[in-house]
């Protein structure tokens, strides 16, 4: 998903960084996305780390203009058998995660011109409670979405943007942890008979980043082909 984004974004002049714990996997898209794709290896389950990150941002641009929170896991453990420490793992990843770069985000977007933006990759699996996924991954995004009102609010008058995109079944490495079974009945249920793609997705935060986007604040994008519709 995050490739994806950052592939639509670049098509549209827009300087992205990397931000993934994977430095290789990072290096490797440098290679091929050339000078406007800038690696930024990380741990974002490390508010400390994170916030060192930020400051390279800030020597090197001076500021920022968008923030893209995508990265994110679906721990597969059911209830009651999750861990405390699987539980606190899934919340780093998906929501911790997502809250330090916002904090350190915000600071960096305040005083730019123009309308500054942060898309959230939220889930689905957040409202739909007829599909697999487990209550701590749900409770992670649904987070996330809280956050995302919150920070709609909080910055309308600084012109910063918030918005949530909750995609359904999407293609993507996720699906390695998924039996074949589930896989196949969850893709079932999609209306169009196949998962989404994550260009798909993209596009839709290459939308909202665009200007086309500035009067959108405050809203989860819920993408499922219109399965949950009642």
């Amino acid at each position: 998903m995050g490739r994806a984004i950052v592939d639509a974004l670049i098509r549209d002049g827009i300087a992205c960084y990397g931000a993934d714990i994977d430095a290789k996997a990072l290096d490797e898209m440098g290679d091929s996305l050339g000078a406007n794709f800038l690696a930024l290896p990380v741990d974002l389950t490390q508010p400390d780390a994170i916030a060192d990150a930020f400051s390279k941002v800030q020597s090197r641009h001076g500021g920022l203009d968008i923030l893209v929170n995508n990265a994110g896991t679906c721990l597969m453990s059911d209830f009651p058998n999750i861990t405390a420490a699987e539980l606190d793992r899934q919340m780093a990843i998906n929501f911790s995660s997502a809250f330090h770069c916002a904090q350190n985000a915000v600071k960096l977007m305040q005083g730019r011109s123009g309308v500054r933006k942060i898309v959230n990759i939220s889930s689905n699996g957040a409202y739909n409670f007829d599909v697999f996924d487990p209550p701590h991954y749900r409770a992670s995004k649904a987070a996330m979405d809280s956050l995302t009102k919150d920070l709609a609010r909080r910055f309308a008058a600084d012109r910063i943007s918030v918005n949530s995109i909750a995609p359904a079944m999407t293609e993507t490495p996720l699906f390695k942890v998924l039996t074949q079974d589930v896989l196949d009945r969850a893709i079932a249920q999609m209306p169009h008979g196949r998962a989404m793609q994550p260009s798909e997705i993209a596009e839709w935060v290459r939308f909202l980043v665009s200007s086309a986007g500035d009067i959108s604040s405050g809203n989860v994008i819920i993408l499922n082909q219109g399965r949950d519709v009642r």
